[in-house]
């Protein structure tokens, strides 16, 4: 806990938190409510920017405050079409401001605005642009100084936004880094970045900073731009500055649930040296109940976090999943940037018709094709869409489904992923296990977690180029799917970690959730010092 917040709690013990909050709350002037707000940076990718506006809706249902939620044009007119108009209105207390950006300045190619469909060398040149979005925030802030007659009472920036953390301590208010994966994954994400351990030693195990000797790490974990990375590339020269300063924060927000993720916190928390608040899986309310997805409910989930167009007939997909057994469907996604190899491809398309086992696969070109192209059957065994159709085992969905519905439907047993944080979040609160193809960022670690600490998931292969042959695949996806043995128990557990995600949430009869007990605690330690602030200037 931050000291302020501490010695505070400290000199009245008997005072609680919610007495506290309601206490600040209620004795700030209808004018001065008026005027808080909330500035927040969201880094430029889908899978950071609907965390985002999913924790601006749970702060600001939470305590009225306003939420101003900046970033380039295209990423804000996603934002406006994924909250389906819903927040931004102007009684809402949700706000989103453009930042100007060109990305062609940055020698990007037009409307570059975000990480979805480039290639690696436009990647970490998207994330090098990012820092240009400095001066633009510094303007806003004094725009909105000029308009509430005050500075944020925040500004909560992404961890990949190190710089953000400069800019709130120039305008004398707090700097929070929000971390939109989890904590294990964020813990080794960043101890990697900053010390890169493997390259001090010969052996493809090393271990990490902070992690205890048991969770020694691979080679084969690490993407091939962190494999080479010696301190002087260019993906070097943007995280470790930028994490490093994130590092400076006054505290931090992790995208998940304290009881999920006691292990990973407690290294986190440990690795930061900050106050560590556990948002919750920032799921819609409605998917979090315990009935199932029906046909009449089709979309009203993923249609609240993600504005795309669907690859198939929602009707015709729904009525197929409804066909099926209870807990008798793969679901098969890779997430909304990442593909596989062709070979691999042709591999998991063998085992999937070894299987057996009915399969839903949202399917884009292999790599080194271009992803919004039309997919060719080539890749695929010969008449392979014709038989999964004509036997009733399997659909193929082009580029997009609304996945958090399809993990809700009741038919689905199994998830194989990339392991990227909102599909883990997502699987897991619908008690879905998985079966792990990590291919970027933290997702080997979210695996290797799952796998070696919460006993819910089983690796197939790793990254985009992994060995892979139809045989293995069968055998995973058997292993996984079996109605006993492993796989019963590895629902068990997923079905134990769903109830701890929707209890995080849940506020009833004078019980309140951690997610939300830790959004108050938050909103406290920013009011608490909004007070020294005050009492300070009217002492001077």
């Amino acid at each position: 806990m931050h000291s302020e917040f501490g010695e505070f709690f400290s000199l009245f013990p008997s005072l609680s938190l919610s007495f506290f909050i309601s206490f600040i709350m209620s004795n700030r002037t209808s004018s001065s409510r008026h005027d808080d707000y909330i500035l927040m940076l969201p880094f430029l990718a889908h899978g950071h920017l609907i965390p985002f506006l999913a924790l601006a809706k749970q702060i600001h249902q939470r305590t009225g405050i306003t939420l101003i939620i900046a970033s380039t044009k295209l990423n804000i007119n996603y934002l406006r079409r994924s909250s389906s108009n819903q927040y931004e209105n102007s009684d809402s207390g949700i706000h989103f401001s453009e930042l100007p950006f060109t990305s062609s300045d940055h020698g990007l190619p037009p409307n570059t605005e975000t990480t979805e469909n480039l290639s690696l060398a436009e990647v970490i040149g998207l994330f090098c642009a990012s820092l240009s979005l400095e001066t633009p925030c510094r303007n806003l802030i004094h725009e909105s100084i000029g308009k509430y007659g005050r500075p944020p009472l925040c500004v909560i920036s992404d961890a990949f936004m190190g710089w953000a953390v400069g800019v709130a301590n120039s305008f004398d208010t707090v700097s929070i880094t929000f971390t939109t994966c989890g904590a294990y994954g964020t813990a080794a994400y960043m101890s990697i970045w900053l010390e890169l351990p493997h390259r001090k030693t010969e052996s493809e195990e090393f271990e990490v900073t902070g992690f205890p000797k048991r969770c020694r790490f691979h080679r084969s974990q690490l993407h091939q731009f962190l494999t080479a990375a010696d301190g002087s590339d260019r993906w070097s020269r943007f995280f470790q500055p930028q994490l490093k300063l994130s590092l400076k924060s006054h505290a931090w927000l992790c995208y998940t649930v304290e009881e999920v993720e006691t292990f990973g916190l407690q290294i986190l928390r440990d690795y930061v040296k900050r106050p560590v608040w556990c948002v919750g899986s920032l799921l819609p309310q409605a998917v979090l109940n315990d009935k199932s997805c029906s046909p009449s409910s089709s979309l009203s989930f993923s249609k609240q976090r993600v504005s795309k167009e669907v690859g198939i007939s929602v009707e015709k997909l729904f009525e197929w999943l409804d066909s099926q057994e209870p807990k008798s469907v793969l679901y098969i996604s890779f997430g909304s940037q990442n593909t596989i190899g062709a070979t691999q491809m042709m591999e998991l398309a063998i085992g999937l018709e070894k299987s057996l086992k009915p399969f839903v696969w949202v399917i884009r070109p292999p790599l080194g094709f271009d992803l919004k192209g039309e997919f060719r059957q080539e890749w695929l065994p010969e008449g392979f869409e014709e038989r999964a159709k004509g036997k009733n085992l399997g659909l193929l969905v082009r580029n997009w489904a609304p996945q958090l519905d399809i993990l809700a439907h009741k038919s689905i047993g199994a998830f194989l992923s990339h392991c990227g944080w909102n599909s883990v979040q997502e699987s897991l609160s619908q008690g879905v296990p998985i079966i792990s193809w990590p291919i970027a960022a933290e997702q080997s670690h979210n695996s290797k977690m799952l796998v070696e600490e919460k006993g819910v998931c089983v690796e197939l292969t790793k990254g985009a180029l992994g060995s892979i042959v139809g045989d293995e695949v069968k055998k995973v996806i058997d292993l996984v799917m079996e109605s006993n043995g492993e796989g019963e128990e590895m629902r068990k557990r997923a079905s134990e970690i769903k109830l701890q995600i929707r209890a995080a949430v849940k506020e009833e009869g004078g019980h309140k959730g951690s997610a939300l007990k830790a959004i108050d605690d938050f909103v406290a330690f920013l009011a608490h010092r909004e007070e020294n602030v005050k009492s300070k200037d009217i002492i001077t």
